[in-house]
């Protein structure tokens, strides 16, 4: 069991960035913010589909996720429904349905002052975040840094991720 005394400051946090939904990419932004202004270093990792947000012909456009997403039924309250009513998933597929969650979702976050995941980034990058792309997902998906939004701080292998990671006081979170 630990004590107060036990607990080291979180120091550095490095968060991997793997899904390229508007509601996969959110979650990253929001906790490397949230480091940034409490004095933490952040690092974002984009891998696989994660680098939708980075791409520039991708980032301004993403949307929310809607087939095969369980927890949509947290959006409920959106449409004045309670949250306990589950959306059903094969509604997901009909056209346009994830052209309004996404705007629905975009209009909350509005609403609460969350800014569109380009400004987003470039808020974390302009309080000293460093933003990578993962090479290996790179070369699968053919792009170059030219494609990326040019805040990227550099395209690593994870080998070099690992040691931008490094330290006493660094956590890794899987987003």
């Amino acid at each position: 069991m630990s004590t107060p005394d036990d607990k080291q400051p979180v120091k550095k946090i490095c968060i991997i960035v793997s899904r390229g939904s508007l509601d996969g990419i959110y979650p990253a932004l929001i906790m490397a913010n949230g480091a940034r202004m409490e004095g933490i270093e952040a690092s974002l990792f984009f891998t696989f589909f994660g680098l939708n947000g980075l791409a520039n012909k991708t980032l301004d456009h993403m949307k929310v996720s809607t087939v095969g997403n369980a927890a949509l039924n947290m959006a409920m309250p959106m449409l004045g429904m309670p949250m306990t009513m589950p959306f059903p998933t094969w509604m997901g597929a009909i056209p346009g349905v994830s052209a309004f969650a996404t705007h629905l979702m975009n209009k909350e976050m509005e609403k609460l002052d969350i800014p569109p995941v380009r400004e987003f980034l470039e808020l974390i990058s302009d309080s000293g975040g460093k933003i990578f792309a993962c090479k290996l997902a790179m070369d699968m998906f053919k792009l170059k840094k030219e494609d990326l939004m040019d805040r990227v701080d550099g395209v690593l292998t994870v080998g070099q991720f690992y040691e931008e990671s490094a330290g006493a006081g660094t956590h890794i979170l899987f987003t």
